[in-house]
């Protein structure tokens, strides 16, 4: 009997995450004040609109478990629709139609992104801990383009697509304040489509018990989405601004 107690009091002193060794779950909303530059084609040459700033949410489930060499899951639901316009100095053609020099478009996005995230604790202790792992990114989205003083002129196309990217994230925390940070992101480089995500925020924990946690969070994220001919859709975007959210550990 000594001797297993020995060996559990020495388990948990070489994994001091004793918490999530059984199971972990992790549920979290953010709000999302972001700002968004760049443009759009059926080819290289992108016509580039002054978006208005937005406010929108995202959501995400993680599950994280003791079985070993099978990846924790988070998964990730971000919408990041937009509205913009742009007075055209040279012919825009998109999806068949073509929009003529000094006309005023419109254009209304309807972007959303699913994230699929598989990824390994490799370190993980009340202070400190270090993930990395793939992330599959669903990518839906309908850009509608209208021209204001003819709106019998217009376009919509559709465009979706799986991108895979190398995920990580790092979280450290300050002992006896109940403050902390994290660092999350995502990036990709491959067939002309290039993606990078990040996040960084100071987080506070309101509430600490063996039941569950809570935590505010108060950070900047920033999304740069470039496609290169997905469903014939060229894009060079980029969403960035502060957000703020709740995560609340079971």
């Amino acid at each position: 009997m000594k001797k297993l107690s020995l060996l559990a009091a020495t388990l948990m002193l070489a994994n001091p995450a004793s918490a999530d060794t059984l199971l972990g779950l992790y549920a979290g909303a953010q709000g999302w004040n972001y700002a968004t530059d760049g443009g759009f084609a059926n080819n290289n040459s992108l016509a580039n609109f002054a978006f208005e700033d937005e406010t929108k949410s995202s959501f995400y489930v993680a599950l994280e478990h003791p079985v070993p060499l099978v990846p924790n899951i988070k998964i990730r639901r971000s919408d990041m629709s937009n509205k913009g316009n742009v007075l055209l100095t040279t012919d825009f053609t998109f999806n068949n139609e073509t929009f003529s020099s000094d006309s005023n478009l419109h254009t209304d996005i309807d972007l959303s992104s699913t994230d699929y995230i598989l990824y390994y604790e490799f370190f993980d202790n009340d202070l400190f801990s270090f993930d990395f792992g793939l992330n599959i990114k669903d990518v839906d989205g309908d850009i509608y383009v209208v021209d204001v003083d003819d709106t019998s002129t217009n376009a919509r196309e559709a465009f979706s697509g799986f991108i895979p990217s190398i995920y990580s994230r790092i979280e450290a925390v300050m002992p006896f304040t109940g403050l902390g940070f994290f660092v999350e992101g995502n990036y990709l480089s491959i067939d002309d489509h290039t993606m990078y995500e990040y996040q960084a925020a100071v987080t506070y924990s309101m509430m600490d018990n063996i039941a569950v946690d809570m935590t505010f969070q108060l950070g900047y994220r920033a999304f740069s989405l470039q496609l290169e001919d997905l469903d014939d859709i060229y894009t060079d975007l980029q969403f960035k601004g502060p957000f703020a959210g709740i995560e609340v550990h079971f």
